[in-house]
C-alpha cells in the first residue's frame, strides 16, 4: 500500500513508550518515504525527538480531555492528511480522534470504542504471554510492517552531564506500589556496594521522588550522589550510559538503560502475569532479573551477589 504520512500514538509513561522503538522502526522501514509523527505524553517529547527517523512530535497528555480539546486536535490532524494511524496504548479518546480526523486506516486494539478502528486485534496483553516489544511489533505487523533490528536506541549523546564513569546507578522508586522493593533494602544495598565493592553509586529518579530520595540517601555516604529530580530524561540517559550497571525495580529507567547499552538488574514480583518480567523485563541480553512472588522475599544479599557477578562480567 502507498502511505505518505503515518501517525503513531503512545502517550503513557516513558518506559512503555521506549518499548515501541522497534515497532516504530518497522513502520519507517516498511514505508521509507512516509513521514512518521508521534503522539506522546508532553514530558516524553524531548526523549521521543531523539529517535532518528521520527519527523514530528505531537504532545497529548495522558488524561481525560474536554470535548473541545478533542475536536480541536482532530481538526489539526485532519489538515495533516495522515493515511495511517496506529494506537499502541488503547484509548477511547484517540480512537475517537483518529476517526474524526478522517484517517483512512486506523489500527489498534478492540477495546475502548474499538469499533471506530478499521483494523483491530484483541487486547490480551494482561495475560503477559509476550514481551511488550513483541506486542507492539504484532500491532505494526497488521499493516505489513516488519524489521530485523529489534534493538532499543536513541541519539542522546550530545547532552552534557557531570562525569560519573564506572558508577552503579540505583533507581529505588516505582509509580506502582505493587512493584516497589522496600526502599530500606535499596538503602542497605547502596551501603553494601560502597563498603564491600568500593563502588561509586548514583541515585536516580523523577522530580516527584526528590523529597523521598533526600530522606533516604542524601546523608548516606560521600560515595553516593543523589541525582533524583535533577535531570531531564535525555540527561538521565547520558548518565546511565556512563554507569556500569543499573539496579532498579520495574520502571522506565530500565528501558532507558537498554537504549544506551547499560546492563540492568531488575527486581520483579511474579504473581501478576500482566506485570511480570516476561512482559516488562529489560530488552537486552546483558541484563538480568530477580523475580519472586513477594518482592520483600528478595534479600539485599541476593541482589548484592548478583550485582557483584554482573559487574565482574562487565568489567
Amino acid at each position: 500500500m502507498k502511505i505518505d504520512n503515518i501517525l503513531a500514538v503512545r502517550n503513557d509513561r516513558f518506559g512503555e513508550f521506549l518499548l515501541n522503538i522497534p515497532a516504530l522502526r518497522a513502520l519507517k522501514g516498511s514505508f521509507p518515504e512516509a513521514r512518521l509523527t508521534l503522539v506522546v505524553n508532553p514530558y516524553i517529547a524531548e526523549l521521543a525527538a531523539r529517535i532518528d527517523f521520527v519527523s514530528e512530535i505531537i504532545p497529548w497528555e495522558h488524561k481525560k480531555h474536554k470535548l473541545g480539546e478533542i475536536l480541536r486536535l482532530s481538526r489539526e490532524l485532519k489538515k495533516k492528511k495522515f493515511g495511517l494511524c496506529l494506537i499502541f496504548n488503547p484509548s477511547k479518546e484517540f480512537n475517537m480522534v483518529s476517526f474524526l480526523s478522517r484517517i483512512p486506516i486506523r489500527v489498534g486494539y478492540d477495546r475502548k470504542w474499538g469499533f471506530l478502528l478499521t483494523q483491530k486485534m484483541p487486547d490480551k496483553k494482561y495475560l503477559g504471554l509476550k514481551h511488550e516489544v513483541e506486542y507492539n511489533l504484532e500491532l505494526a505487523g497488521m499493516v505489513g510492517a516488519r524489521t530485523n533490528n529489534l534493538g532499543l536506541s536513541l541519539s542522546i549523546f550530545d547532552a552534557i552531564i557531570n562525569n560519573f564513569p564506572g558508577a552503579v546507578a540505583i533507581h529505588p522508586w516505582t509509580s506502582d506500589p505493587q512493584k516497589q522493593w522496600p526502599v530500606g533494602y535499596f538503602r542497605k544495598l547502596t551501603l553494601k556496594l560502597i563498603q564491600d565493592l568500593g563502588s561509586k553509586v548514583v541515585i536516580v529518579g523523577g522530580r516527584e521522588e526528590k523529597q523521598k530520595s533526600r530522606e533516604y540517601f542524601s546523608q548516606l555516604s560521600p560515595e553516593a550522589t543523589d541525582f533524583t529530580g535533577m535531570t531531564s530524561l535525555v540527561e538521565l540517559g547520558v548518565l546511565l550510559k556512563q554507569c556500569r550497571l543499573l539496579i532498579s525495580g520495574d520502571s522506565g529507567p530500565v528501558h532507558l538503560a537498554s537504549c544506551v547499552g547499560t546492563p540492568a538488574l531488575v527486581l520483579f514480583r511474579a504473581d501478576n502475569p500482566g506485570k511480570s518480567s516476561k512482559r516488562w523485563g529489560p530488552w537486552d541480553k546483558n541484563s538480568s532479573v530477580i523475580e519472586k512472588h513477594r518482592l520483600a522475599d528478595i534479600s539485599v544479599e541476593e541482589v548484592f551477589l548478583k550485582a557483584k557477578e554482573m559487574l565482574r562480567q562487565n568489567a
